[in-house]
């Protein structure tokens, strides 16, 4: 082993060369050498060199550094200067100081809270390492002039992609829709969301295994569970190899345990992951369909090869299903496309068969929210630091006469800024800490502040310097321009100018706020006059139940006739869809006067008879089904839209054919509100199920409580379907959900229209302060000359009342315009009524005068002899 030499480190002593003075460097250098050789005689090599590193550092001052260095050390003195001066400033003015940093700390704390929510959307799906080579396949059907878009697609897909196209895709994965099943084990079970997936997709999704492999699916009958869901099953037991229970049938070992998918991915749902093989045997009804081109059954996932080019592949593939359907179907044209994942969230809408958008116009919304809110704020800080720049005129006159240049000034105004910024920051990162867990539940986010990210406090420091040279740009520039011989005199007053520029700040502020105010009303209107709208059946007392087995079918008529004997409920019934979705969508049927150029498409609802009564529809024309009458079962009850769609003038009793079998027009509904309140309503037709349904439905007896009621239907489920979760959800509460986006766009969004106000009212506050403070002389004059305190206050509230009227006029038709294009992303929507703008402009001016009426009637009624003592 080489020994290590006993000299002074080589690096410190460079160091040390390059900043010494020449005629310093012999000495220093042995006085450091005989201490370094001393110090090694008393202790250890380390010590040593750490002693001598020190010693170099120490020689760090003014005496001993080479000229040219000097100027970097008065800079720091200086600026360290302008910072002392930054903070005596602040304790001598405390209230403007607050004005400032308190509308700074807002406005940041907003931008703050956009940006890791933008962060958070833009980052969607980023989770999946092989993200930017995912894709989801898309079929785009031309039927009828117009072409629609969808997920679904043939089983034989799946193989077809892989086997034609190989030197494209990685791996072509087909899979089911994530859906409620019943996990169980022993005597533990719950409803979890997951799905059935080939075995490549684990790999393709790169999840991240906390136990086995990502091909544990290639035995049918195994099982990957997410870690969440293995504390809940198995608590601190190892849960590899374990058996648990499928929708109490399926008997499947645990091959493997993943991390949970966080939440900004869009599988952060999938609880556990089944085989596709074990979905195909367990449901014997795909059978039939395993080699049809012409049905689309589930949705088909790919992985590109890193060399593949995602529009040439959309080339090749586009004609996969026309070339191979032949004529067991309609005769449609049906072309796929690849969906990239990193478009999944953001660009997830399409009209007739191009990608128009999606949740991007959220993030950009919100995204100018959070700028124009950060602005608002540090508009605040423009007009009140110009507006007192009287109070500094002397200060930079002395400065410029001792050899301050511009520049140097600028620098202390930039400085002063920024030592504002940064006392705002820290108070904008704890209300940001604060306030995080109530905008998650807002956002439906996860979302969490990365203390340990270096990026993070990069991030933060360019934010610090970015909202401090925005706020003290104009206020640096405008300070500094001041002429030494005018600002000693004290000949410095306000300019026009500069009372203008003031005046077009207040105005933009208050056009921001007044925009945000009115279209969150406009947004809480869209949302009242859609919940307004019918639905078609009564919603009250109403809940369903998912079937996950067959158990509640095998003894429908057993459990109905025991909760109507109890008086339980008033009925049930069962379906092939939830209340609130559609599921089910054909083609294929023919009535007397169709176009047989016309590709006829409806949503399928199968049900028993007693659905109707059940849901309480609204019966318009004809009959409902009937369990005494046995031709029900060739009969149909359609929706009004169905009626209008098909042309049909007299429906009731008329024939439709479908799949070669006549069928009967028993009765009209009114439209039920199934899929988005805000779409139309698509023609429906709803038949007598041939099988087994997937939900349940019940209408509670107004007689008793619903606690009593559930309690009930509870204790028989438990009965004959051992083993199962009883989970219901109520009608009205499934409803509401379909406003949850929008809803949470309106609480935001009232939120920031509350901060904008509040900030520019803070501003309003300061300035209405100063104007006062300026004329303290002219308002003891009218005084003393008989002008009452509603005159003065008139004088120093006019002005402003005339800026903020000023600000609603211009908001108005920006408001008109962007509110407008916003509501042609629904069909059902609102219109826009004037009393919304003079109701918000009311409110505006009557905060306004609030906010300015403290100081105007403070300085009015203050005693005239003050004010003018120094006359």
């Amino acid at each position: 082993m080489k020994k290590e030499k006993k000299i002074p480190p080589k690096l410190a002593n460079r160091f040390l060369h390059w900043f010494l003075r020449d005629d310093l460097a012999e000495e220093v250098e042995g006085d450091l050498e005989e201490q370094f050789l001393a110090c090694l005689e008393d202790g250890s090599l380390f010590k040593a060199k750490l002693n001598y590193c020190y010693q170099v550092l120490n020689y760090l001052r003014p005496f001993a550094i080479r000229n040219s260095n000097l100027v970097y050390l008065n800079q720091f003195s200086m600026f360290k200067n302008y910072f002392k001066i930054g903070w005596r400033n602040l304790f001598k003015n405390k209230g403007y100081s607050f004005i400032n940093i308190g509308g700074l700390a807002m406005g940041m704390a907003v931008a703050m809270l956009i940006g890791l929510w933008v962060y958070d959307e833009l980052t969607f799906n980023k989770y999946h390492e092989n993200y930017d080579q995912i894709a989801k396949v898309m079929q785009h059907t031309t039927a009828n002039d117009q072409i629609y878009t969808g997920n679904q697609h043939p089983f034989p897909l799946s193989d077809g992609l892989k086997n034609s196209y190989s030197e494209d895709f990685k791996y072509v994965v087909s899979a089911t829709e994530i859906q409620e099943h019943i996990i169980t084990n022993g005597e533990k079970n719950f409803n979890e969301l997951g799905n059935y997936m080939q075995v490549d997709g684990p790999e393709m999704l790169s999840l991240q295994m906390i136990k086995g492999h990502r091909y544990g699916l290639e035995n049918p009958n195994s099982i990957l569970i997410s870690r969440s869901l293995a504390e809940r099953l198995f608590s601190n037991e190892d849960p590899l190899n374990k058996i648990i229970k499928l929708d109490n049938r399926d008997e499947l070992k645990i091959t493997g345990v993943y991390q949970d998918v966080p939440k900004n991915s869009t599988f952060h749902e999938l609880a556990f992951i089944a085989p596709w093989d074990l979905f195909l045997s367990s449901n014997p009804w795909t059978k039939p369909y395993l080699d049809k081109w012409g049905y689309d059954m589930s949705p088909v996932y790919v992985q590109l090869h890193p060399n593949a080019e995602i529009n040439e592949v959309n080339h090749k593939i586009k004609d996969i299903i026309n070339n191979n359907v032949g004529d067991e179907f309609y005769n449609n044209d049906q072309k796929i496309s690849l969906h990239p994942m990193d478009k999944w969230h953001l660009y997830e809408e399409f009209s007739n068969g191009e990608n128009i958008g999606g949740n991007i116009r959220f993030v950009w919304l919100f995204s100018l929210i959070g700028i124009f809110v950060l602005l608002l704020a540090c508009i605040n800080f423009m007009n009140l630091s110009t507006a007192r720049s009287e109070s500094r005129t002397r200060e930079v006159g002395i400065r410029k006469a001792i050899g301050s240049l511009r520049s140097q000034l600028i620098y202390q105004f930039f400085s002063e800024s920024i030592l504002v910024v940064i006392f705002s920051f820290v108070i904008a990162l704890a209300l940001v800490t604060y306030s995080l867990p109530w905008f998650n539940e807002v956002a439906n986010k996860g979302m969490e502040i990365p203390w340990t990210i270096p990026l993070f406090w990069m991030t933060c420091i360019g934010f610090i310097l970015l909202t401090g040279i925005l706020a003290g740009c104009y206020p640096a520039i405008y300070l500094s321009s001041f002429q030494a011989i005018k600002a000693l005199k004290g000949a410095i007053r306000s300019g026009h100018l500069a009372i203008k520029s003031r005046q077009l700040l207040v105005v933009f502020q208050f056009t921001i706020s007044v925009i945000l105010i009115i279209g969150t009303i406009i947004v809480y209107r869209q949302i009242q006059y859609t919940k307004d709208r019918p639905v078609g059946y009564n919603r009250e007392r109403l809940i369903s139940v998912n079937m996950r087995t067959n158990d509640i079918h095998d003894h429908f008529e057993v459990i109905r006739n025991q909760l109507l004997a109890s008086g339980t409920i008033v009925e049930m019934s069962e379906s092939s869809c939830p209340l609130n979705s559609y599921c089910t969508g054909l083609g294929n049927f023919d009535w007397a006067g169709k176009d047989p150029e016309f590709l006829a498409g409806f949503s399928v609802f199968w049900t028993s008879p007693e659905y109707g009564k059940t849901i309480g529809w609204k019966l318009l024309d004809g009959r409902d089904f009937s369990r005494e009458i046995a031709s029900d079962q060739r009969g149909m009850v359609i929706n009004q839209t169905a009626v209008k769609y098909m042309g049909l003038e007299n429906p009731v009793g008329q024939t439709i054919r479908h799949d070669e079998k006549d069928w009967t027009i028993l009765g009209v509904v009114d439209d039920l509100i199934v899929g988005s309140p805000y779409e139309s309503v698509r023609p429906s037709i709803y038949m007598l199920a041939p099988g087994v349904s997937q939900v349940a439905s019940f209408r509670f007896s107004p007689e008793i409580s619903t606690q009593v009621a559930l309690e009930r239907i509870e204790s028989i489920f438990k009965e004959y379907a051992q083993g199962v979760p009883f989970e219901y959800q109520f009608a009205d509460k499934q409803y509401a959900k379909k406003f949850n986006n929008e809803v949470r766009i309106g609480k935001l969004s009232s939120v920031f229209s509350i901060l904008a106000i509040l900030i520019s009212c803070l501003g309003l506050l300061g300035l209405s302060s100063f104007t006062a403070e300026k004329r303290t002389k002219e308002i003891g004059i009218r005084k003393v000359l008989g002008a009452s305190t509603i005159t003065l206050w008139k004088l120093l509230s006019k002005e402003f009342i005339i800026l903020v009227i000023l600000s609603c006029i211009i908001a108005i038709p920006f408001v008109l315009y962007f509110s407008g294009k916003w509501l042609e992303n629904y069909e059902y929507r609102t219109n826009i009524p004037w009393w919304i703008f003079a109701y918000a402009s009311l409110g505006a001016v009557l905060i306004t005068l609030l906010t300015i009426s403290y100081q105007a009637v403070k300085a009015a009624l203050m005693n005239p002899v003050k004010s003018l003592r120094s006359e």
